[in-house]
């Protein structure tokens, strides 16, 4: 199987992606993306929220006039965050109609199952490839399979009811989504489009199959592969999912960009899915974004929710302040703090962390031992340990990475 430091690297507008580079995160607008300020204030939303790539909806003439706009803007708040247009069916019009368009837009996003039907889509596809060239960007095919091309999906069908084998509908759909991309990527290097110029995915919506395209991908193409769900749902099962599907490939070394798309809670942010994106890599020890909290789930042991409540203040402290503290410390995202509720693991995972309490549980003494670098530093006892703790950890910030 082809790991990521094997893959070619594909520049994305100065982000590096793919070979011995970082897994990078990024996310999607979902504005109209011709309300120009509506879209700046999302992508820069993302971009706080550590996107290091946004794309947008261009579906229109509309919305392929306003890209220069949004760059522009975006360039006035001091944000050169890459933007990726996402073109289905009418790509090769609107990149021809809009040169300017064309040449801001980092990378190219097309679909081989909407390019064009039967008869257009070596004729548009050309034309999009061509354009890439002439602009000198990337693009990534990226095919979905709920939206192969109909004759595939004729052809699957007719195979399958003229045979007598055992082959279900969702092999087949795999395999047609593999060789969708596969072949269409091949044709984009026939046209003169360089292989460092391609990235690739091919997205389902179920765990299982995604594991199995992306494994198979992977041991076929050095291409960069874009790692996602489509259609992954809403809330905590959405993100069950993503993270289960996501966290298996990364961990056998496939993957090279990753999104996790969230259907749309309108009392939660955007950038929701950006953060379950770092959630994962941090949880898999390969990029760490803010401080991590280990804190105990409680139990008999700890009626009481003292611990409870100093977990969340120091994820509120944490949450407050990263803004600055990336400025002022760096490196102060590898810094683990652990906040225990009694003396069953509460020593030994305080000691492991770089900070940790140990907080008295039920019958216990009342006092709560802190550790620094895995030896005892003090005891805290009182009214007030929240306080102290979090200064002992303000403290320790300013003497580690300042």
């Amino acid at each position: 199987m082809l790991k990521r430091s094997e893959t070619y690297t594909v520049n994305v507008g100065g982000v590096e992606i793919g070979s011995a580079h970082p897994i990078r995160v990024q996310s999607m607008t979902n504005t109209d993306t011709s309300d120009v300020n509506s879209t700046v204030d999302q992508i820069l939303e993302l971009y706080d929220a550590g996107s290091e790539i946004v794309r947008v909806t261009v579906n229109d003439e509309e919305s392929a006039m306003s890209i220069p706009a949004i760059k522009s803007k975006l360039l006035q708040f001091n944000s050169n965050i890459p933007i990726v247009g996402d073109f289905h069916f009418n790509g090769h019009i609107l990149l021809s109609k809009y040169p300017e368009t064309a040449q801001v837009l980092d990378k190219y996003r097309i679909n081989p199952g909407n390019v064009g039907g039967k008869g257009k889509f070596d004729r548009n596809f050309e034309q999009i490839i061509n354009l890439a060239i002439e602009n000198d960007k990337p693009i990534r095919i990226g095919g979905n399979w709920g939206s192969l091309q109909k004759t595939d999906l004729d052809k699957i069908i007719s195979e399958k009811q003229d045979s007598n084998n055992t082959v279900d509908y969702s092999k087949l759909m795999r395999n047609c989504l593999i060789d969708s991309v596969i072949s269409s990527a091949k044709k984009a290097e026939a046209l003169g489009l360089a292989a460092n110029k391609i990235i690739l995915s091919c997205k389902t919506s179920n765990v299982s199959d995604l594991i199995d395209v992306y494994t198979e991908v992977s041991s076929i193409c050095k291409y960069p592969l874009h790692l996602g769900l489509t259609e992954a749902g809403l809330g905590r099962d959405a993100i069950i999912s993503s993270v289960s599907a996501l966290s298996i490939l990364i961990s056998r070394g496939i993957g090279d960009t990753i999104r996790v798309s969230l259907t749309p809670d309108s009392q939660k942010s955007r950038s929701e899915e950006v953060q379950v994106c770092q959630q994962i890599l941090s949880s898999l020890g390969i990029r760490n974004y803010k401080p991590k909290v280990v804190s105990c789930p409680g139990c008999g042991r700890t009626t009481n929710d003292y611990f409870v409540k100093l977990s969340k203040s120091i994820k509120h402290m944490i949450d407050d302040n990263m803004g600055q503290w990336k400025k002022k410390y760096p490196g102060v995202e590898d810094l683990t703090v652990a906040v225990m509720g009694c003396i069953v693991n509460g020593p030994g995972e305080s000691k492991h962390a770089d900070i940790g309490i140990s907080l008295p549980g039920n019958n216990e003494d009342p006092h709560a031992p802190v550790f620094i670098d895995g030896k005892k530093f003090k005891t805290l006892s009182g009214d007030n340990i929240e306080e102290q703790f979090i200064d002992i950890i303000q403290v320790y910030i300013d003497e580690r990475y300042n």
